[in-house]
């Protein structure tokens, strides 16, 4: 098969789950927004950004390391058994950690009345670290539609307890008069938990994946191949470091609006700029799909003649689609995404959201680069990379939170220009450095000019704003047709010789 209509398959597979999950999962933020006020929101998102980053620390890099050796390695069994066994050591000994250590953990964290939160978030971590290698190994075999699969129940399975708790069992306990079934739901049910329900769910989620990844395991002979397992945790520590950081990158700066905003606005700050978070996030579905076939695709190529050639074609057409996904929520933020997506209780954030999609838009560039490394085994520019952008995140947000500061942008507006900065500069980094250990002829030219269109058609749409809700779909729709005709009158000698 032609590889780019290759990769453009696998990413549609995994694009359509994604798709499907992510709107799926906008129905919790629709939920959450109008159930919980901005600062309970915000205890939520300070628990998902913690367990962001400990995820990174219980998988240690071994997931891409599993499919560097996997491609190179004879053996596959004895790869995808030595990096299960090894997973499985460390889960297990997080658990036992977590568990005599609860209480001090809670105290830390400044939530000491809520142990249960840790206890949860521990377990829900362990099964997500141990699902991550049978993912892996689905991705490898080419098998998006079992993985997609997969990941759509686990995502159903999570809504659907979120609505039953949040929802349907408040709603029957005020109907005294169904008896047998408000005896029912009195049996389990406690009226004074809220955000309790969102980690409950998401722990049986959770349990769900691994019961769903079973037959993966089956017939597998649980051989620990020393040899190897020292050679893949060589390849991957650098990647712990660089993932690390990335976490740091990604989610510090809702941990750090917690820590250094006053006490009386900084969960509701958190939960603000949260919720406007996950608008930006609209572009990561993409990206996220892209990613989950191109990296398995990317060292698979690396055996092609023109793998170069082919890499720099790939980066052409990935800046088409994140320009064209930023352009298009821009347009409709007002009158669509934001008015059906977000709690009024939350708009006054959408300021951030243009600047966190050009961030995440910098990001996927950014993950597109890092083959250089990955491929020329100098993982360890993966660790340096992520650490500038991780000292990046810390000054900014350490200079920039504060408020009643002589900045113009302070609070969770400067959280969303550190994101920005950061992001770009890993991205610049990491191009320069790549050319020189592993030089792929990228068009400069089509990055600045599909992404400065874009970003022209969104100001346009700004600054002209036609009066009526039909003229104004009309007009954006039209900024929408010019990006992508022109993408296509560019692309259309290229696309008649790949296609």
């Amino acid at each position: 098969m032609n590889p780019l209509k290759k990769l453009a398959g696998q990413t549609a597979v995994y694009g359509v789950s994604s798709v499907l999950g992510r709107i799926l999962g906008y129905l919790l933020v629709w939920l959450y927004t109008r159930v919980f006020l901005p600062d309970e929101y915000g205890t939520i998102s300070v628990f998902y950004a913690y367990a962001s980053f400990l995820m990174v620390v219980l998988t240690y890099g071994m997931e891409t390391a599993f499919f560097r050796f996997n491609e190179n390695e004879e053996n596959k069994e004895g790869v995808f058994s030595t990096a299960m066994i090894s997973l499985l050591f460390t889960t297990v000994l997080f658990l036992i950690l977590t568990n005599l250590f609860l209480l001090p953990i809670s105290r830390w964290i400044e939530y000491p009345s809520h142990p249960e939160y840790v206890l949860w978030f521990a377990w829900m971590l362990a099964l997500d670290a141990l699902s991550r290698i049978p993912f892996a190994r689905l991705r490898a075999r080419n098998k998006a539609m079992r993985f997609a699969a997969i990941n759509l129940i686990n995502i159903a399975v999570n809504i659907g307890l979120n609505l039953f708790f949040l929802l349907l069992c408040p709603f029957i306990l005020t109907h005294e008069s169904w008896g047998l079934l408000n005896w029912f739901i009195n049996l389990f049910y406690r009226p004074d938990w809220g955000i309790e329900y969102v980690f409950i769910a998401n722990l049986i989620a959770s349990s769900v994946n691994i019961v769903l990844l079973f037959p993966q395991f089956t017939g597998m002979h649980w051989n620990l191949d020393k040899k190897l397992l020292k050679t893949m945790l060589v390849y991957a520590f650098p990647l712990l470091f660089a993932g690390m950081a990335g976490m740091v990158n990604e989610t510090f700066d809702r941990l750090l609006l917690r820590y250094l905003l006053p006490k009386d606005v900084a969960a509701y700050q958190v939960g603000i700029y949260s919720a406007c978070y996950k608008i930006s996030i609209l572009m990561t579905i993409f990206i996220q799909a892209y990613k989950y076939a191109a990296e398995p695709f990317f060292f698979a190529a690396a055996k092609e003649k023109d793998a170069k050639i082919l890499y720099g074609r790939i980066m052409d057409y990935f800046i088409i689609v994140v320009s064209f996904i930023f352009l298009a929520t821009m347009v409709y933020l007002d009158d669509f995404i934001m008015r059906y997506l977000i709690g009024k209780n939350y708009w006054e954030g959408k300021g951030v959201i243009p600047i966190l999609m050009i961030a995440n838009l910098f990001l996927g560039v950014y993950y597109n680069l890092s083959i250089w490394y990955k491929l020329s085994l100098r993982t360890i520019w993966g660790a340096w990379l992520s650490l500038i952008g991780a000292i990046i995140t810390l000054v900014l947000n350490f200079w920039w939170i504060p408020l009643g500061s002589e900045h113009l942008i302070h609070g969770y507006m400067g959280s969303a220009w550190a994101t920005f900065i950061c992001y770009g500069t890993m991205m610049v980094i990491s191009y320069l450095v790549g050319q020189r250990y592993f030089p792929v002829k990228y068009n400069l030219g089509k990055f600045f000019g599909y992404l400065g269109l874009a970003i022209m058609l969104y100001l346009v749409s700004v600054y002209i704003e036609p009066d009526g809700l039909y003229l104004r779909i009309m007009f954006h729709t039209f900024l929408l047709i010019v990006f992508a005709g022109s993408a296509y009158f560019v692309e259309k000698p290229q696309l008649r010789k790949a296609l």
